[in-house]
Order: structure tokens, then sequence, then C-alpha cells
């Protein structure tokens, strides 16, 4: 049995710059931890969008086809 034990917060986080660094330079890293994140879409407007697009008849013939059930 293997036991795991997880970094201190700023160890991990000073590696991972160290990392990115390593890979992409210091000024491509800095790009990456500096690009704007996507606030995350409501679960309930996401389905909603999803439905406004969803053909029902290929929809059901799709999940309902016996090549799926197999």
């Amino acid at each position: 049995m293997t036991i795991h034990t997880f970094l201190p917060e700023e160890i991990m986080i000073e590696r991972a710059v160290e990392a990115l660094i390593q890979a992409l330079g210091p000024v491509e890293t800095t790009r990456f931890l500096a690009l704007p994140r996507r606030p995350l879409l409501d679960s309930v407007e996401w389905h909603r969008q999803w439905q406004a697009t969803l053909d029902a008849d290929s929809f059901f013939a799709e999940v309902f086809s016996p090549e799926v059930a197999n």
C-alpha cells in the first residue's frame, strides 16, 4: 500500500510556476496566468440553450437506437 501526501499549497504553487517558466518562458507564463477565466454557465441556463438547438426526433432516434443499447 502506498501512502500519498499532499504538498503544502505554497510549495505546489512554487513548483507549478517553475514548471511553467521552464516550459513556456517567463513572458508566456505571465500571459498564461493572466488569461481571463470564462464565467461558469449556470447549469439550468446551459440546459435551456442546449434544448433550444436540439432536434428531438434525431436525439430520440440516436438515444433509443439498437446500436446504443449494446
